[in-house]
């Protein structure tokens, strides 16, 4: 089966034909925990009924026009993107790849209005911001990038959490115009970096006249604690990518900017053909409806202690460290991490491997306090499977 589609995938064996929150049900009708929430999309769980009505009384109504008229949809939502934010204008994509995308492209354009001819960015070591060309040279990951040079030039690389290498590139490298990071390295083991580094390279790019562009595509939309991740620092960014969860499902992603960056896009300079389309908006607006209603911020904090004094509780073999925020959580083993997914998935358990030695949970925001502990005593029972190293 699937031999028509390109092996792009390690696919598990396993393939679901339904969900109700944070379940999902494979074609043999075994029912499983989903802790991944489809890395980090479906936040408000699977087949929430006010995301289900939003689509169902959109798809009846108008689910496309063109972006060469407006979309009161999309103008509802970019200004209450804003507005949570503290952005002033937003641009309406399809995923975090287009929203970061867009990022880069403003990068370049304010580059170019400070007199640079050829603008740089820096980025971090060990991070991820999509798989378009331009966003996997971006990233910090060979394994990302290989195969697939010549990459987009235009990007200086800086180990994460090293605001004085970052000071070391202001002083040795006149052409760069903006500053790339995820507030908490997802792809690259929930890598939290220390208290303070957001405020620090806020403080570099208004020193030397960067932009400060901050991927929250896996850490918004509540997922640790707060609205967005920058928001525990009040850590002010010119530009923030975000997507994933915004549409629990749906396509969507928004690149938000403020000050000059808001500014820099005119009519031509970009688009997208689907982009901010009635459908995925409305769904985008229920979603941040339903997080306030449901105090999910408040939650996701609640549910992320829970959840690693569960783990510590367990005393299990082989655990370095548990790092979290809110319900990003990276359990990093003294072993690899690449057998866990598959053990998890006989213990009717959905997580994820990363890096090498971590294991990624980015439970949805829903969770009940049972399911909580459903979660680590499953988790457990898989980790004590793993081969003694």
């Amino acid at each position: 089966m699937g031999d028509a589609l390109m092996t792009t995938y390690n696919r598990l064996p396993v393939a679901f034909t339904r969900g109700e929150g944070a379940w999902l049900w494979d074609s043999d009708g075994q029912r499983y925990l989903d802790a991944l929430c489809g890395i980090a999309v479906t936040s408000l769980g699977h087949a929430h009924p006010d995301v289900a009505k939003a689509l169902g009384d959109q798809s009846a109504t108008l689910l496309h026009t063109s972006n060469m008229y407006r979309i009161p949809l999309q103008e509802q939502l970019g200004e209450r993107l804003c507005a949570l934010t503290g952005m002033e204008r937003a641009f309406l994509c399809n995923s975090g790849a287009e929203a970061n995308e867009a990022a880069l492209k403003i990068a370049r354009l304010h580059g170019h209005a400070q007199g640079i001819d050829r603008p740089s960015v820096v980025v971090m070591e060990q991070s991820f911001h999509g798989r378009t060309l331009a966003t996997l040279s971006a990233s910090g990951s060979r394994k990302v990038q290989a195969g697939f040079e010549p990459l987009v030039q235009g990007f200086v690389r800086v180990p994460f959490d090293d605001l004085e290498a970052v000071r070391a590139v202001a002083r040795n490298s006149p052409d760069v115009a903006a500053v790339l990071v995820e507030p908490i390295q997802g792809e690259g083991g929930i890598r939290l970096p220390t208290p303070g580094y957001l405020a620090g390279l806020r403080e570099i790019c208004d020193t030397h006249g960067w932009l400060l562009m901050l991927d929250e595509i896996q850490t918004g939309i509540a997922r640790t604690g707060r609205m967005f991740a920058c928001q525990h620092e009040s850590v002010l960014p010119d530009v923030m990518s975000v997507a994933k969860a915004l549409g629990n499902g749906m396509p969507i992603g928004a690149s938000l900017a403020r000050g000059p960056a808001a500014a820099l896009f005119q009519p031509g300079n970009h688009g997208t053909t689907f982009g901010g389309n009635p459908l995925a908006c409305r769904v985008g607006l229920t979603v941040l409806d339903v997080i306030e209603r449901d105090g999910l911020e408040a939650r996701a904090s609640e549910l992320g202690a829970r959840l690693v004094e569960g783990i510590a509780a367990e005393a299990l073999p082989g655990v370095r460290e548990v790092r979290h925020l809110g319900l990003m959580i990276g359990i990093e083993l003294e072993g690899s991490s690449g057998p866990v997914p598959a053990l998890a998935l006989e213990q009717g358990l959905l997580v994820n491997a990363t890096a090498e030695r971590v294991i990624r949970l980015l439970p949805p925001l829903i969770l009940t306090d049972d399911e909580a502990d459903t979660l680590v005593e499953r988790l457990a029972a898989a980790v004590r499977a793993l081969p003694a190293a």
